[in-house]
């Protein structure tokens, strides 16, 4: 008989203590607050509807198959979309672009050739992955340098990486920072190579500011922070991040402000997890991580001892959904009628088996959810 699966996010027990990875981060290419404006890199966005993927963890050296399928998934879902209101206008990566450790050499393969034919422009915040230092390189490099090449540029030009690629590099003013659109604010956090990350106390007080001027513009605009570590998940490889939960409630508290969604990858899967708050609003925290790289991460089972849900931080945490055994993307549409505004969120599946020399199956709806902006 099968052993049941958690429906409560988990913390792995006996967790290694990896801090001693951390990188000093590069130091910013934009000036502070670290802001971006949508219509600077792409100018006549539609101001009515906001269209855009979000996908984390597609590199994959051993196995390149799966990042093409849903790199080609989400391209068709641009080309066959039912008028141009509809058609995703960007992707916002969730971090781990390449894989092991951010080196220029691995881009090509695993960014620049599997999005070649994407059509939208790609923004990212940085996975443990891509900035991580491979001690065996012969060439000296520090931590996100490549990464800060092809998505922190000063300005728009080739990537001398990218084997004469006509995707350009993108203008994000630092490895944290906000993009902002006319109807939403996507705050991302940059946490860091150790296994359950880490946020410095300058960056968390720049987190404060953004998420107070964020605040400030709601509800005509929806606010939503992206980090690459989950902080609640409920798999076998990670588990939940205490560093991350404590850095979030601890940040939305004094701030006062929480967020109208939380988005992270690092586990390999899809999971909407709905946190309820003492006053009664609820957050989703959605998992994204199912992008590309070949092994994805079970859910853990309830009779498995290496696993607990047995801690005060992980009360009023619910796991409502989940997808563990196919890789997939997110589709995200923001959309205002009258004075209300809308998120919906829809989550896309393509077969783990691939088809003998099929790269553009179509993906699957596997899940659906909306959020009312209030």
């Amino acid at each position: 008989m099968a052993s049941s699966k958690y429906t409560t996010p988990v913390f792995k027990k006996d967790q290694p203590d990896d801090s001693y990875k951390f990188q000093p981060l590069p130091k910013p290419t934009g000036q502070y607050p670290f802001r971006l404006p949508i219509q600077e890199v792409m100018p006549g966005i539609s101001e009515q509807k906001l269209v855009f993927h979000m996908v984390g963890d597609t590199g994959s050296i051993r196995n390149p198959d799966y990042q093409r399928l849903v790199a080609n998934a989400m391209r068709l879902q641009y080309t066959e979309a039912d008028g141009v209101e509809n058609k995703p206008q960007f992707l916002y990566h969730l971090g781990d672009v390449v894989y092991n450790h951010g080196e220029a050499i691995r881009y090509d393969d695993q960014f620049f050739t599997p999005y070649q034919t994407y059509p939208g422009e790609i923004f990212a915040i940085p996975g443990n992955h891509d900035s991580d230092v491979n001690p065996e390189s012969q060439v000296p490099y520090h931590s996100l340098e490549a990464f800060k090449t092809v998505f922190c540029d000063t300005q728009r030009r080739q990537v001398p990486f990218s084997n004469n690629s006509n995707r350009l590099s993108i203008v994000q003013p630092n490895v944290y920072w906000t993009l902002q659109t006319s109807l939403a604010n996507i705050i991302g956090l940059c946490s860091n190579v150790p296994k359950y990350g880490i946020i410095t106390s300058e960056q968390r007080e720049w987190f404060i500011n953004e998420l107070k001027a964020a605040d400030a513009e709601r509800p005509d605009k929806a606010l939503l922070v992206c980090l690459h570590h989950a902080p609640y998940t409920a798999d076998i490889n990670h588990g939940s991040s205490q560093p991350m939960i404590s850095f979030l409630e601890d940040a939305f508290e004094e701030a006062g402000v929480r967020p109208n969604l939380v988005l992270s990858g690092h586990v390999h899967n899809y999971q909407r997890l709905c946190k309820t708050y003492a006053d009664g609003v609820s957050v989703p925290f959605i998992v994204a991580g199912g992008g590309g790289y070949d092994e994805l991460h079970a859910i853990a089972a309830t009779d498995d001892e290496r696993f607990t849900n047995d801690s005060p931080l992980l009360n009023d945490v619910k796991l409502e959904q989940y997808v563990d055994n196919r890789h997939g993307f997110l589709k995200i549409t923001i959309e205002k009628e009258n004075t209300e505004l809308t998120l919906t969120g829809e989550y896309y599946t393509l077969p783990h088996e691939l088809p003998e020399g099929n790269e553009t199956e179509e993906a699957v709806l596997a899940d659906r959810f909306t959020i009312n902006i209030i």
